[in-house]
């Protein structure tokens, strides 16, 4: 082929950095394309099957436009490689492994080959654009921004940040809340997403997070790290609960917040279209944190299911709108802020549902143990609840009640006993002809009642149990009115793998036995 000396073309330098600049990457991003769009003309016009590259020297601006070909022992392609002999014979230094490099005459750029090297440049230069996009908000999700909008499609708020275009969709704006073209918006990074088509850059203006980092720019104790916003509840637009804690004992978090007649607030209340907002002190213990949630309703009494994390809240009678708030609000939000499931009763209701429970459990021992309203009345005020209790708990905690002695105690435990066992004996009666498999009924933890509970509710074969998801078979159970037919989670899943166990055993037997190539006539 043949040969010539580099060519000088500073002009290139000069529009690598204009593009550079204007584009906001790195210079030797854009003379790497500029690189492979002259290669990829080469290639056009001395043949792709050749190894040709360009090399743009980046400080004079000469091109260089090189043949590649590879050192080998054994040829396989010409164009891509030499025989040893021959390649020493032009660099005695030459090794397998090594690459020989021909200079190559400059290109004279056709109309086609200018346009399809542009395409090359600028297809480049938008791939660098994009990742410089991403690495730059990647690690800016949680920050507020400010930006521009630039158009709104179908409600839809495309915003301007400057080096990037972000989207705030119309879920992620408040209520009634409408942008045009040019204004300045201020919201939340939440997601950045690298896509085909560039990064993807999600704003909200209704993630909780959204008013938090709102309180960190309008108290400076927050921004200090002296407050800590420890919970934050939404409903966007309407109304929000805040949860703060100081770590400094001479710093009030609720005031802080509030500012000097309320002006901290009232910024963020302003940015975020007059959002009521109640600022709230966190605490470590549940039911004081609950009961300042539910705030500015006054509480009277908590009752606290850690297991099941739900809390009973008990509230004067005139209070009780107050604490539950418009269509729910008040309580819904106190919920979300505390992460506990929160019941609401007046001390009416709470009266009356205790009065109920002391019958029904009073009754059910005057039944089952043939006693009188007194002994009855004893054992539930000493807080027995159930047959189960009374069958098994020590001897000694039953004659510590008043006017009973080990005597008693002792022919309570075996009246309760006697009872329990005949009512398992019905209960696997109920269950026998409800059809319950007796694979199922073999499954260990599984109690009469729960048998029965299942068969009741067309869970009749192993099979059926199986299929079952843990909280499901949990809340199955907890609607029982049927004695030992409660269970926990834990329990709940770890019965349901029992179950699953011989799915697992026949599929392995599958896998072990090969199928017969044909089975006999007249046999299955």
């Amino acid at each position: 082929m043949e040969t010539t000396t580099a060519y000088a073309r500073p002009e290139l330098l000069q529009v690598a950095d204009t593009v550079a600049r204007d584009k906001g990457i790195d210079k030797d991003e854009v003379l790497e394309a500029m690189e492979q769009a002259i290669q990829k003309a080469g290639r056009s016009k001395y043949g792709q099957e050749y190894d040709i590259r360009a090399e743009i020297d980046r400080r004079s601006g000469e091109i260089r436009l090189l043949r590649f070909r590879e050192v080998v022992d054994a040829i396989e392609n010409e164009a891509t490689q030499i025989a040893l002999e021959a390649a020493q014979r032009l660099n005695l230094e030459a090794e397998i492994g090594d690459f020989i490099t021909d200079p190559l005459p400059p290109i004279d750029f056709g109309r086609i080959a200018a346009q399809t090297a542009k395409q090359v440049i600028v297809q480049k230069v938008r791939d660098a654009e994009r990742q410089r996009q991403f690495n730059e908000f990647k690690d800016r999700v949680g920050e507020i921004v400010n930006g521009l909008v630039k158009r709104v499609e179908f409600g839809n708020v495309v915003v301007d940040l400057g080096r990037a275009e972000a989207m705030l969709r119309r879920d992620e704006l408040l209520p009634r809340e409408s942008f045009r073209q040019g204004e300045r918006v201020r919201a939340y990074i939440y997601d950045v997403r690298p896509e085909t088509r560039g990064p993807q850059i999600f704003l909200s203006r209704t993630h909780p997070q959204f008013m938090a980092k709102l309180f960190a720019q309008e108290v400076p104790e927050i921004y200090d790290g002296i407050i800590e916003i420890k919970a934050v509840a939404r409903d966007p637009g309407s109304r929000a609960k805040i949860a703060v804690i100081s770590r400094d004992s001479s710093v009030d978090p609720v005031g802080a917040c509030v500012g000097m007649r309320g002006s901290r607030v009232q910024a963020v209340v302003g940015e975020l279209q007059g959002e009521k907002i109640d600022i709230i002190p966190w605490s470590s213990d549940p039911a004081t944190f609950v009961v300042n949630a539910l705030a500015p309703a006054e509480v009277s009494k908590v009752v606290m299911d850690e297991e099941q994390r739900r809390i009973e809240v008990v509230v004067p009678d005139d209070q009780l709108s107050l604490a539950i708030g418009r269509r729910g609000q008040n309580v819904r939000l106190a919920s979300q802020l505390t992460g506990w499931d929160i019941d609401i009763l007046t001390e009416a209701e709470e009266s009356e549902r205790r009065t109920e429970e002391f019958r029904t459990r009073s009754q059910l021992f005057i039944d089952a143990l043939d006693i009188d309203e007194v002994i009855a009345h004893l054992l539930v005020t000493e807080g027995f609840g159930s047959l189960e209790e009374i069958a098994f708990v020590a001897v000694e905690d039953l004659a510590e009640i008043e006017g009973f002695d080990t005597d008693v105690a002792a022919e309570l435990q075996e009246r309760a006993r006697n009872a329990l066992e005949r009512r398992d004996r019905e209960y696997e009666e109920r269950y026998r002809e409800l059809g319950v498999a007796d694979d199922l009924i073999a499954l260990d933890a599984l109690t009469p009642g729960m048998l029965v509970t299942l068969g009741e509710n067309g869970v009749k074969t192993l099979d059926d149990f199986a299929d079952l998801a843990g909280d499901e078979l949990v809340e199955l159970l907890a609607g029982s009115d049927k004695g030992g037919a409660k269970l926990e989670l834990d329990d709940a899943n770890a019965l349901i793998m029992a179950a699953r166990a011989h799915w697992f055993d026949e599929a392995d037997a599958d896998a072990a036995v090969p199928a017969p190539a044909s089975a006999p006539a007249g046999k299955e």
